[in-house]
């Protein structure tokens, strides 16, 4: 009966289809603007018609239909001014929230691209799609059928504003060129309830959100957000297009949320999903802190639930509101008392508001403005703000062929302020408007919540909250913040019967989702990796300058002491060792963890160098026929380096292959540890390496120690063997320590275990050549070494003559 008293009182102006409910309206105009508004709500689909039950009124949808007409009509009346010779028509659409229902009607629009004889166009002729009448449609409201028609309206260059339509992915103008909005995207909606979370210091969240758009954008980004906050994510249901109080899921999704020990519940889905949820959190007599999106934050359906005060505080972010001026003296004068007006069975119902005031017909205001809202209905008046604007800033009734176009172009660079509020539009479309922060405040007196603003927000900035909400939570007697304690490292919270919603409890060692733990490695700012850095960029800047010195001095009798060509390869191999030093500091990554590998290439390839000198001073110093025949056959130095070098290029080559090391986390009780792990099966690999070449080095150890007597002026062997003595200590102290060791000095430890076996080389091998060069050039000949040798025979002549 209801609703057919109110389609009676529209017919006037409004006209009804025949099959189904939905509803138009059309005034003519120069420029006609369209509209998409979801007058009705979709009930259901009758199966045997197919067709759409459009029987759910909304009565707020019908009053921002009159924004639209309203800003319209306050545009002509002023259009001698703002827009000479020019009047807006406008036509309107009832999608009932329905996607087919809104490309029908998106098609009405652009009737002149959906005339079929249009079609029969040869594609071989190049035509331009002829002009739509409709040059600039606000709507839909929401993103789901706002994506649909976007993509139809591109077509033509027709601008589409939208007054309510926040998923990111209407942002992206690859797919929807000529979509713009008056209200900010999900992407700043997201961060906001980031930032609430993180003001009030909360650990863990869940979030429900839902199978459209609006609902699978905003749940990835609140991940994203959250991850990159170290905030725990203890849960994300997403619920299916069929949600019903009946289903399966509704019924697992309450049990979920009741098990959880989420310290609040994110609703990222439409109104109809969340009224389901709280229902059902009602009958089960939970209590827990929501956090709302745009969708149903100030909804006076889900507020008026009975008993929704007992579901605990909620929090929720709405654009930013604001009053369209004159409209609710327009709603009260222009139908008050008027038969004539479809809005007159609201002037006639008699009806009981919250503050206690009965509207009837002899009432000094009409009932309709307790309906008005202050966030879509602005956001629409700005919107017909924004196309006025850009119509004046050109001609449009100047002839041309491509007015959507250059409508288009106009609109999307304005730049205007509507009563406070600027608005422009970046290179997505997207303004950057802010929300307000609301609080439900548990109402005895009224029955109910009293949903008042608490803060705002503005991109890029923090959450603002008032003082007197402050001051609200410090005089509450038993304040349900309360119940949030924060935990101490290595405790997370639980649900707890009682005064208090939770306690805390201990952590098991292998979770880390329920608590901030603190991430663990070596940081380039620990004084130890200052310490390693500094010792490793002296020792490059050293072995670079030991290098030129040599070239300088390459055909002196000294460079070939030690080695010749070989001592640029040694060389070679100490920067690669020295620079692996950087690998063992900072984060681990794949990349970093191949250190100890590499390492054992560079120093077998310099310890094989060394060797193949040491053999050289041998074969060039001793005298023994039989001891000379051996080494003679050892005395091929570029095959002894290739060899010893190359089995160990295999086996490391082999293990980076196979099993290399890797990156990984290590969960303690209050932190995560990240290092580089060597696998079980890859330990043959890694004492292959350190015995291989602690073997070569003990050898070398050998032969130096052979040596040392031998008339060599610049004491190659003698220093070798000190060398060799440093590296094998290391490696026999550093062992022990790298398989007991654990926490994030364990990789400082290897890189101070290869700069120093780097060091030794650098120092007793090649730093005292360079000293000779630079500074005892008087031996650096082949006289001086003569006549080293010549008196070395002579001391042991005279020693060995008996006395």
């Amino acid at each position: 009966m209801f609703l057919l008293k109110l389609l009676v009182t529209l017919m006037s102006v409004f006209h009804s289809s025949s099959k189904n409910n939905y509803l138009h309206v059309y005034s003519p105009g120069d420029i006609m603007i369209g509209g998409l508004f979801p007058i009705h709500q979709q009930k259901n689909t009758t199966k045997d018609s197919g067709l759409i039950s459009c029987d759910e009124f909304n009565i707020q949808t019908l009053l921002r239909t009159q924004v639209m007409i309203y800003a319209i009509q306050e545009i002509n009346q002023r259009s001698p001014r703002l827009l000479p010779n020019l009047t807006l028509g406008y036509d309107i659409y009832d999608t009932c929230g329905d996607v087919s229902l809104a490309i029908r009607a998106a098609l009405q629009l652009l009737k002149n691209q959906s005339d079929p004889q249009k079609c029969l166009i040869p594609s071989s002729i190049e035509s331009p799609l002829p002009e739509p009448e409709t040059k600039v449609v606000i709507g839909e409201r929401s993103s789901e059928l706002s994506i649909a028609v976007a993509r139809i309206f591109a077509l033509p260059s027709v601008t589409q504003i939208s007054y309510a339509s926040t998923s990111e992915l209407l942002s992206k103008k690859f797919k929807f060129p000529t979509f713009l909005r008056t209200v900010s995207s999900d992407r700043y909606q997201t961060t906001a309830i980031c930032e609430l979370v993180k003001y009030f210091s909360w650990q863990s969240v869940a979030i429900v959100g839902s199978d459209d758009e609006y609902g699978k954008y905003g749940t990835d980004s609140l991940k994203k957000l959250f991850g990159e906050n170290n905030i725990c994510v203890e849960f994300v249901e997403i619920l299916p297009g069929n949600f019903s109080e009946n289903s399966s899921t509704a019924g697992d999704l309450i049990e979920k949320i009741n098990a959880s020990t989420a310290e609040a519940i994110i609703m990222f889905t439409k109104d109809r999903n969340v009224r389901i949820v709280l229902e059902g959190v009602i009958k089960k007599k939970m209590n827990r802190t929501w956090i709302g999106g745009d969708t149903w934050s100030t909804s006076p359906e889900i507020s008026k639930i009975e008993g929704i005060e007992s579901i605990g505080p909620v929090f929720g972010f709405i654009f930013k509101q604001n009053d369209v001026p004159g409209f609710q003296d327009y709603i009260s004068s222009e139908f008050n008392g008027s038969t004539k007006s479809f809005l007159s069975h609201y002037q006639l119902s008699p009806k009981n508001f919250e503050d206690g005031t009965e509207c009837n017909m002899t009432s000094s205001q009409s009932c309709l403005h307790y309906y008005i809202d202050r966030d879509e209905s602005y956001s629409i008046y700005l919107a017909v703000q924004v196309i006025a604007e850009g119509l004046r800033s050109f001609n449009p009734l100047t002839p041309s062929n491509n007015l959507s176009p250059q409508l288009f172009n106009e609109i999307k660079k304005i730049n205007i302020t509507v009563n406070n509020t600027n608005i422009h539009f970046d290179m997505n479309g997207d303004p950057s408007l802010g929300y307000d922060v609301m609080f439900w405040n548990p109402s005895k007196s009224k029955g109910g919540v009293d949903i008042r603003k608490i803060g705002e927000y503005w991109p890029n900035k923090n959450i603002l909250l008032n003082e007197d909400f402050s001051q609200w939570r410090k005089n509450e007697a038993v304040s349900v913040f309360n119940c949030y304690k924060k935990c101490k490292p290595g405790e997370r919270l639980t649900s707890k019967h009682g005064k208090c919603c939770y306690e805390c409890i201990t952590c098991s060692t292998d979770e880390d989702t329920c608590v901030n733990k603190t991430e663990e490695f070596l940081e380039w700012t620990d004084p130890f990796s200052i310490i390693l850095s500094i010792m490793a960029v002296f020792a490059i800047v050293a072995t670079v300058f030991s290098a030129i010195i040599i070239r300088i001095n390459r055909g002196t009798p000294i460079v070939k002491a030690i080695g010749g060509c070989l001592c640029f390869v040694e060389m070679a191999s100490l920067l690669l060792g020295f620079s692996l030093t950087f690998t063992f500091i900072g984060k681990p990554t794949p990349n970093s963890c191949l250190g100890i590998p590499l390492f054992g290439i560079s120093f077998s390839l310099c310890i094989s160098c060394i060797l193949a000198n040491l053999i050289q001073i041998l074969h060039g110093f001793s005298f023994d026929p039989r001891v000379c025949s051996k080494i003679k056959k050892l005395n091929h130095p570029v095959a002894l380096v290739i060899i010893i070098s190359g089995v160990q290029v295999a086996v490391s080559l082999a293990w980076l292959l196979v099993l290399p090391p890797s990156a990984e986390k290590v969960q303690k009780a209050t932190k995560v540890l990240y290092q580089c792990v060597i696998y079980e099966d890859s330990s043959k690999f890694f004492a292959a390496t350190i015995v291989y070449n602690s073997f070569w080095g003990f050898v070398c150890f050998i032969f130096a120690f052979k040596g040392r007597e031998l008339p060599d002026i610049y004491k190659n062997a003698s220093l070798i063997t000190v060398s060799m003595v440093l590296f094998l200590i290391i490696w026999i102290v550093f062992l022990p320590i790298f398989l007991t060791l654990e926490g994030k000095y364990k990789p400082a430890i290897n890189s101070a275990a290869i700069l120093i076996s780097c060091f030794s080389i650098l120092a007793c091998h090649l730093a005292p050549k360079c000293y000779i060069m630079l500074f005892r050039k008087e031996i650096n000949n082949q006289n001086a070494i003569s006549e080293y040798i010549r008196k070395h025979y002579e001391r042991k002549d005279i020693s060995v003559i008996p006395s």
